[in-house]
């Protein structure tokens, strides 16, 4: 069973809330004031009950479900679990592990998780909190001693947990772009150091190697590294036999997905696998929904498992807490969204405190899990897939069935929308006629030579028979240039963070040449 959940609000407070400063609290007998057993306070009292056999009746209603929005997407694979109770209540494949094979998923088919990885990692924090490691505010700096960033203060200051609550003033997805030239884990967050900062512990942006960062202090403090420390601490004593954090490890499972791109006439094809290893802690899970549905059971119930206390409730519950506002409110009357250590933290339309989190790979990974720690409930959805809002539209069409008998909303048209832009080509030339007179390019020694960038490194723009080329990355990657205009070029990229047909200008000037892609915060300039 579920245990208790710990109030942590002072007494006095408490006071006025529960019982009106003096008044019988609600629901207690009126005639002499007792409190019915168990009590439940203000705070936890949900909007809309949930009668009984309301869960039973969404958790029969998944196989419809699932067929519907597999035979309207087309997707190739999904595999769904729900936890109930301490207990797998449904655990179920639907689909291929490959468009045009015939293997079909199961509940023990291996997925990437992409960004579930973080409220997993978040998990394996708390397990180190626990055992008095680290804490949630311990400063990164004092297990990474070479990491810092922009400001001197903010790099003595920087916590574990402002990491993992997004709140460092690190810019949204800083450092992903290194990670796509193939840039490793350290030489990512050392070049961190170089990146413009926002207002620290008052802006949120979702940074998947803030992340990785704090999860490095973490394995420091431990004595390990971070793949390790979480088999040790969550993965082996929950038995989740098929989970790492390792790429290689799943890519030599015999039952795993392969991911899917889709075309633009809507079929799915196999694309390259994401090697997601540079930035593990946030991205580099991969499980199947058997796997999960032993994780989900430890965080309905606070940290135990199987009879024994695997992570402190203590040391749990600030992951689940609002530590951030991740989604501020656009009017008076809308809910805010928050997030936690690793975990996005709501209220849903019946009152009830709603946990969740999405991962997606642009390159074919779409994943969800969603919480209602009141109702005793969680499900998870993996597909195999690129981000369509698949995983998403079940899980919030689960959740209404659970708390309100019924689906409220559209979510698949809802939640296509909404990550439409997603895969949306980038580029100020996207889309753009090609100047019918172009002013003529200067000789191609005008703008050959090896140019520089103290957070990309050295970019070399090459004569290579006739026809430029910019070559970049630790073991560079080469791409060729078109001119546009004047001293104004154009390349082709496509990537985790490149959707196809995406371009970028290289614009040359006096001893200097701007990569549009990569001027994020004014870092595109590279000097000659």
């Amino acid at each position: 069973m579920r245990s208790a959940i710990r109030m942590v609000v002072p007494a006095s407070i408490f006071c006025c809330l529960a019982v009106a400063c003096g008044g019988i609290p609600p629901g207690s007998n009126q005639a002499d004031g007792t409190v019915p057993s168990p009590f439940v306070p203000p705070n936890e009292v949900s909007a809309v009950p949930i009668p009984p056999g309301q869960i039973d009746e969404a958790v029969a209603s998944l196989d419809r479900l699932a067929s519907d929005i597999m035979a309207h997407t087309a997707i190739p694979g999904m595999a769904i679990a729900v936890v109930r109770g301490g207990k797998t209540v449904y655990a179920k494949g639907f689909g291929v592990r490959q468009a045009g094979l015939a293997a079909g998923v199961d509940a023990d088919t291996v997925f990437p998780l992409a960004s579930i990885s973080k409220s997993i990692g978040a998990t394996v924090v708390a397990q180190q909190v626990s055992k008095k490691m680290v804490q949630w505010n311990t400063p990164v700096r004092s297990r990474l001693p070479w990491f810092a960033l922009a400001d001197p203060f903010v790099t003595q200051n920087v916590t574990i947990g402002d990491l993992y609550s997004h709140r460092s003033g690190l810019p949204d997805h800083a450092g992903d772009k290194l990670e796509d030239l193939g840039y490793g884990r350290t030489e990512v967050l050392q070049r961190l150091q170089q990146v413009p900062l926002s207002p620290f512990r008052s802006s949120y942006d979702y940074t998947n190697f803030g992340i990785t960062a704090a999860a490095e202090a973490v394995a420091s403090a431990a004595g390990v590294n971070w793949e390790t420390l979480s088999e040790q601490a969550i993965y082996r004593p929950l038995g989740m036999l098929s989970t790492s954090s390792r790429h290689a490890d799943f890519m030599s499972r015999q039952n795993r997905v392969t991911s899917h791109l889709r075309l633009p006439d809507g079929t799915w094809v196999a694309g390259a696998e994401r090697n997601p290893d540079a930035q593990s802690a946030a991205g580099g899970v991969s499980a199947s929904v058997n796997d999960m549905a032993r994780w989900l059971t430890l965080v309905l119930a606070n940290g135990a498992y199987d009879g024994r206390q695997v992570v402190e409730s203590d040391a749990l519950l600030p992951v689940m807490s609002p530590q951030s506002i991740s989604s501020p409110p656009s009017n008076s009357n809308a809910r805010a969204g928050f997030y936690g250590y690793g975990f996005g933290v709501g209220t849903s339309a019946a009152g009830r405190v709603v946990l969740s989190h999405s991962g997606a790979f642009a390159l074919g990974a779409s994943t969800n899990f969603t919480a209602i720690p009141s109702a005793d409930i969680a499900i998870v959805i993996l597909t195999n897939a690129g981000p369509i809002g698949v995983p998403e539209t079940v899980a919030a069409q689960f959740a209404d069935l659970v708390q309100l008998g019924r689906v409220q909303q559209d979510w698949e048209v809802l939640y296509r929308k909404a990550l439409a832009p997603l895969m949306a080509p980038v580029g100020s030339l996207v889309d753009a006629a090609r100047p019918a007179n172009p002013a003529p390019r200067k000789a191609l020694s005008a703008y050959t030579g090896t140019y520089q960038s103290a957070y990309y490194g050295p970019l070399q723009v090459v004569d290579n028979s006739g026809s430029m080329e910019l070559r970049l990355g630790p073991q560079p990657m080469r791409f060729p240039l078109s001119h546009w205009d004047g001293d104004v070029f154009s390349f082709m990229l496509n990537n985790e963070n490149a959707p196809p047909g995406t371009i970028s200008k290289a614009s040359f000037s006096a001893g200097k040449v701007v990569l549009e892609f990569y001027d994020d915060g004014v870092l595109g300039t590279f000097t000659r």
